[in-house]
């Protein structure tokens, strides 16, 4: 599967993006602070990317790309020691960003990397 056209996900952004990613977040965090949501409260986090602007995780254009990613166990402690809590930074300043249009660009770069820094989940392989 290739990555959808630049167009397509500008227009995806405008549209519904803007909305849905913060939306996705503050579920995801509610879901984390419980022990039964928390399974899906990671795997909504690790979409962000995904909902923000349809971007594809390489793992399904390129499975290649799946190995060097860190093992579930050490993914686990820095999630419950590091990653639930500055995570929840991140997506709020992001947030903040996003409603500026100067920040727009920072914004972006914030919430494609909010997999890595709430469970090390590297989207882009």
């Amino acid at each position: 599967m290739s990555q959808r056209s630049l167009v397509v996900r500008a227009l995806w952004f405008v549209v519904v993006g803007w909305w849905a990613t913060p939306l996705v977040v503050n579920v995801a965090w509610f879901l984390n602070a419980t022990i039964i949501g928390l399974p899906l409260g990671i795997k909504l986090i690790n979409l962000v990317p995904t909902v923000l602007s349809l971007k594809e995780p390489r793992l399904l254009t390129d499975p290649d790309s799946a190995r060097g990613q860190r093992s579930l166990l050490v993914r686990a402690v820095y999630f419950v020691f590091v990653g639930w809590w500055v995570s929840w930074f991140w997506a709020n300043a992001a947030a903040f960003f996003a409603v500026t249009i100067v920040g727009l660009p920072v914004a972006f770069w914030m919430f494609n990397r909010l997999p890595v820094v709430t469970s090390l989940y590297r989207f882009d392989g």
